[in-house]
């Protein structure tokens, strides 16, 4: 059974960096044909493909957001981590991590919420 867990701050600042976290168990993020994505939901809104990583190292963003976004992993913990520069109040949402194949959505972790405060 695959297994996800979001961590990280529930308030950031506005300007500041948004780091989150997850940590997968049951799967290894490097296995083939598995991508590992982003995805947040901000209040009242539908849901945002933010970027994703594939075979711990590939990685692909939305465009609207490449410019700020950059996924990472830790193949030794199993994590992946998500890093977002210059939030706005906009960027409050529900964060989660999921895994995919071929935008087939099948496991999701409970996800975060991110509140982006001044």
């Amino acid at each position: 059974q695959v297994q996800l867990q979001e961590s990280g701050p529930g308030l950031v600042k506005p300007s500041q960096m948004l780091s989150l976290t997850c940590t997968v168990s049951g799967g290894s993020i490097t296995t083939s044909p598995y991508t590992w994505s982003w995805i947040r939901q901000p209040p009242g809104k539908g849901l945002e493909w933010m970027g994703a990583i594939v075979y711990g190292c590939l990685t692909y963003y939305s465009p609207p957001l490449r410019s700020r976004t950059s996924i990472s992993s830790d193949t030794t913990r199993n994590q992946f981590s998500l890093r977002m520069s210059s939030v706005t109040p906009e960027g409050t949402s529900l964060y989660c991590c999921a895994r995919d194949v071929d935008w087939s959505f099948n496991y999701w972790g409970q996800g975060t919420q991110v509140t982006v405060y001044s």
